[in-house]
């Protein structure tokens, strides 16, 4: 009886190491990912590169605290959260015009 409820609390124990062990391995990316967003967020400037969480690309026009302008077009100004903005990829070689 006494063997059967030791290997029950083991069994316990591994369950819970096993789970933190998950725990810590999913969310370690996932956090470094949002601060390197976060990061980019916080340093954008005149002139960078961007993507909308939309899938619209565009050059930033002015940073205010929470919000951009972003340039789209031509003349075609429009004003965006901060957080639906990503740094857009960079162009492959048969995309550029």
């Amino acid at each position: 009886m006494v063997v059967l409820a030791q290997q029950g609390g083991n069994m316990w124990i591994w369950m819970i190491v096993i789970l933190v062990l998950m725990w810590i391995l999913m969310m370690r990316p996932q956090r470094k990912k949002e601060k390197e967003e976060q990061k980019f967020r916080n340093e954008l400037k005149k002139g960078d590169r961007v993507l909308f969480s939309g899938g619209i690309y565009g050059k930033v026009h002015s940073v205010d605290t929470h919000t951009v302008d972003v340039e789209v077009s031509n003349g075609v100004v429009v004003t965006v959260e901060k957080s639906m903005i990503q740094p857009a990829p960079e162009p492959k070689a048969d995309d550029k015009k």
